[in-house]
């Protein structure tokens, strides 16, 4: 079994009027290290990062970059809608000193497997630095295949991992088993928090999912309890992020959900989003709380050291 890895893709605080809000940037990025994440996923879907202009998009890697400082990895997502654009924002992130970059393909536009593979072959050779593929159809409208996968891997040696945003462990299952002979220290992420467990027993590395923004102590000891093989522990984790996971069922759009968690535990941020996103109403807000409740009352059973609400 691989040494399991959670890497949060981080929330961007805004203030109300769409700037980028550094201090609660930093805040927690802060609450995130020290909860012990195995690093930092800048700009990801849950860093709404197709709101973000491009100028936001560069202050927000140096910023990244420079407060966390080589406390933990951080990777930037630099996907952008053409391929010049992205081999530059890729780039400005590997200077700026990102541990990698995270790339999407093209949005809106269903594509076929051959242009997927044209765009990575486009992208690719011009990216002074690690790349990870991220694959997310219910955004895209495509898939990033196993086999396409294994042609890019066969040509790029810079692409150095793969997040596997899809609710279906059996595809995730299917491109480890298709790319681990040939590429056994390729990385192979899941999307989605629940699957972590599942990922890493199937011979993966783990997860990058966007529960970690509330609760990085939980996930940070289900990555210890599956790497010191407490499968009981791990068990009993698992049981708690599955009652999380209905977090995700509050909205089509669970970003503003999981910064409101994130202000209810009292992490330092106002919690906006980006518009046309909206804040959660009261009602919303108070069915938020009442989850947090039940879920720390879990958790302490679980995790003795565990604080609850911070100070």
């Amino acid at each position: 079994m691989k040494k399991a890895q959670f890497l949060t893709p981080v929330v961007t605080a805004f203030d109300s009027e769409g700037n980028l809000d550094h201090q609660a940037n930093k805040n927690i990025y802060d609450f995130l290290i020290n909860g012990g994440v195995d690093g930092l996923v800048i700009m990801g879907s849950t860093g709404e990062f197709s709101y973000i202009e491009d100028a936001q998009k560069k202050a927000l890697i140096d910023l990244a970059v420079s407060y966390v400082n080589h406390r933990t990895k951080v990777y930037i997502g630099t996907a952008c809608m053409t391929v010049e654009d992205t081999v530059q924002l890729s780039n400005y992130a590997i200077d700026a000193g990102a541990d990698g970059v995270m790339i999407i393909s093209p949005y809106y536009f269903y594509l076929s497997d051959e242009s997927v593979e044209l765009y990575f072959d486009q992208v690719a050779p011009r990216i002074k630095g690690d790349i990870y593929l991220y694959n997310y159809p219910a955004r895209t409208g495509h898939d990033l295949s196993p086999e396409v996968t294994l042609n890019l891997l066969r040509k790029h040696k810079n692409i150095k991992g793969y997040k596997d945003t899809v609710t279906e462990m059996g595809h995730t299952r299917k491109l480890i088993q298709t790319v681990q002979n040939e590429f056994p220290d390729f990385i192979i992420y899941s999307g989605f928090d629940e699957n972590f467990a599942h990922n890493v027993l199937s011979g993966g590395n783990g997860c990058i999912g966007g529960l970690s923004n509330i609760y990085p102590e939980v996930f940070s000891a289900w990555v210890n309890a599956l790497n010191e093989k407490d499968l009981k522990k791990a068990a009993d984790i698992q049981s708690i992020v599955d009652k999380m996971m209905e977090l995700y069922d509050f909205g089509p759009t669970f970003i503003p959900f999981t910064k409101q968690a994130m202000v209810l535990r009292g992490i330092r941020l106002e919690g906006y989003c980006q518009k046309p996103l909206i804040q959660p109403n009261e009602e919303l807000t108070e069915s938020i709380n009442m989850l947090l409740k039940e879920l720390d009352a879990r958790i302490v059973q679980v995790i003795p050291d565990y604080k609850g609400v911070l100070a």
